[in-house]
């Protein structure tokens, strides 16, 4: 399963090059504009770049966001529109890039991943975010723009938002980025509870692909979030232009959220371990009950096969060391009654050693 979808120029690209995807992103994103300062907010939907212009002229902080396919033109226009480094541009569109924070001269760049829990398993979406003096700039490739509550927010009352500077519009996407993980941590603890109960009662192969998959996916999950960790502690201790030191304390506070998270995870990969342990223990004592009961089972019919086996063979009737009841009227019945009692006997010791 491809949780990150990552793309790579062909070897001997020139750093910085631009290229769109060959197929399926025909169709460009939307752009959604918040323009906001202490007096109020303003949202459009903007049909080209060109048209977030005048807004970088005015007063205020400029939110920008791109949601769906991004091809290179617009990120050629966006690079020349506000000054970005082309290794920076490069980044946004070769998703599947490993969570980091690189300080420019005018502004900082930001990647991290978002994880998402569908019925398809584990899906990772990339987020690019530029912060400046007066805006921010975030990139989401996803289907579904997950900053519309922050955008609701900003626009439904936030006046503490509107009161801080454009860092703070980072924090608070980095944060809800962050808050997102905990679903996707609600719906392993459904999937490990039910596994937990699948292997005690009745584990089956499909069971073990459970196992696995989860193991899998929690793997994945770490691997995206140790970065992420890293990057939050820089913003939330080190000192960079563009980040007050006001702010820094929200982004500790961040961080902490994200050690926590990475606790969590940690937790459900020990226990999928344990799980996998469980399960094959559980088939092994399954495989050790069936072979003692088919022990046993053919422990009793051992003396049966034995009698039965020695009142089989032909002998001369007229010899003197012939077995005298097989002339018997009720020889037959005899020999019949002696198997079953000795089956029964047999049964009565398993049961009293507790072997049954």
């Amino acid at each position: 399963m491809a949780y990150f979808g990552k793309r790579y120029h062909p070897p001997g690209t020139p750093p910085g090059t631009l290229t769109t995807e060959p197929t399926g992103t025909a169709a460009r994103g939307s752009l959604q504009l918040s323009h906001y300062g202490k007096d109020g907010a303003v949202r459009r939907t903007l049909t080209r770049l060109a048209e977030w212009q005048p807004y970088l002229r005015q007063d205020g902080i400029s939110w920008l966001h791109l949601q769906g396919a991004v091809d290179a033109d617009s990120m050629r226009e966006l690079g020349d529109l506000l000054q970005l480094h082309s290794l920076a541009l490069e980044d946004v569109l070769n998703v599947g890039q490993r969570a980091k924070l690189e300080e420019f001269d005018d502004y900082l760049f930001v990647i991290v991943n978002l994880p998402i829990a569908s019925p398809q398993g584990l899906l990772i979406e990339q987020i690019s975010l530029f912060l400046g003096a007066n805006f921010v700039v975030s990139i989401c490739r996803g289907e579904h723009d997950p900053f519309e509550p922050v955008r609701q927010r900003l626009h439904n009352g936030g006046a503490r938002m509107r009161e801080h500077q454009a860092d703070y519009l980072l924090y608070t996407l980095l944060d809800l980025v962050v808050d997102l993980c905990y679903p996707v941590l609600e719906s392993f603890d459904d999937r490990i509870e039910l596994l937990e109960s699948e292997v005690l009662a009745h584990p089956r192969r499909e069971t073990l692909q459970a196992i696995h998959l989860a193991k899998r996916e929690l793997q994945v999950l770490r691997r995206i979030l140790w970065p992420q960790r890293e990057v939050l502690h820089a913003l939330s201790r080190d000192e960079f232009q563009r980040v007050g030191e006001r702010t820094q304390i929200y982004f500790r506070d961040c961080s902490d959220h994200i050690v926590q998270i990475l606790e969590f995870v940690e937790t459900y990969r020990d226990i999928t371990a344990s799980l996998l342990d469980v399960y094959l223990s559980s088939v092994s004592n399954r495989l050790n009950e069936t072979m003692r009961s088919l022990t046993l089972l053919a422990t009793v019919f051992m003396p049966l096969t034995f009698i039965v086996g020695l009142y089989g063979m032909n002998f001369d009737r007229t010899s003197p060391f012939n077995m005298p009841e097989l002339g018997w009227r009720y020889g037959y019945l005899a020999i019949w009654g002696v198997m079953l009692v000795t089956a029964v006997l047999m049964i009565v010791f398993f049961r009293r050693r507790k072997w049954m």
